[in-house]
């Protein structure tokens, strides 16, 4: 009951791999932007923060729509083995769902192309 109140000491932890080198290169840059910034009077953040939200932008807009989309057709694949004589009514609402759902992703892809190509805070 006295030794229940120490901790152990962690381990060591192994020396950066592969799937890490990512990280390390982006922590790099990070160290070496602002200087880069600084040599151009800061016009290098806007077009590089451009990229990477037209990154998000379409990458957040395709997972949404990619979970939504096999959400709803395992759910009507469901449906009509249940019910296989409701196949056509099922089969109509699911395309026009998806169809839906898609378009959020254009919508997406929009936003992305005006941040690289369209930007207004681009000289």
């Amino acid at each position: 009951a006295l030794f229940t109140a120490f901790v152990a000491a962690p381990r060591a932890t192994p020396a950066p791999t592969a799937p890490h080198a990512a990280t390390a290169a982006l922590s790099a840059a990070a160290l070496v932007a602002p200087e880069a910034a600084h040599a151009e009077g800061g016009a290098v953040w806007i077009p590089a923060l451009s990229a990477i939200g037209a990154g998000f932008a379409i990458g957040l807009a395709a997972i949404g729509s990619g979970v939504g989309q096999g959400i709803a057709s395992g759910r009507c694949i469901d449906g009509i083995s249940r019910q296989p004589e409701v196949a056509d009514d099922l089969r109509g609402v699911l395309l026009l769902s998806l169809a839906f759902m898609e378009s959020l992703t254009i919508y997406g892809l929009v936003i992305a192309l005006v941040l690289l190509f369209a930007n207004p805070l681009i000289k």
